[in-house]
């Protein structure tokens, strides 16, 4: 059970920050926020995409590319 617990906030920030090294621009965020990125595009990814290896992480940068552009728009509207 820890071992999954590890490898999801593990999994989350390599997600997270291959994310944030794919989009353009500045993104100001710590790395908590870094990580929940990272799990809730795997978790998405996980979601619209069943199988496993490469294509489901890179499914996951995606979604997570597209949970910063998200977050980004929130962000200014603030």
């Amino acid at each position: 059970m820890l071992n999954g617990f590890f490898g999801y906030i593990i999994g989350g920030a390599v997600i997270g920050i291959l994310a944030r090294l794919f989009k353009p621009g500045a993104d100001p965020m710590g790395w908590i926020m870094t990580i929940l990125l990272g799990i809730a595009g795997a978790a998405i990814a996980g979601y619209l995409y069943a199988g496993h290896g490469i294509w489901t992480w890179a499914v996951a940068i995606l979604a997570s590319i597209a949970l910063l552009f998200v977050f980004e728009m929130i962000r200014k509207k603030r």
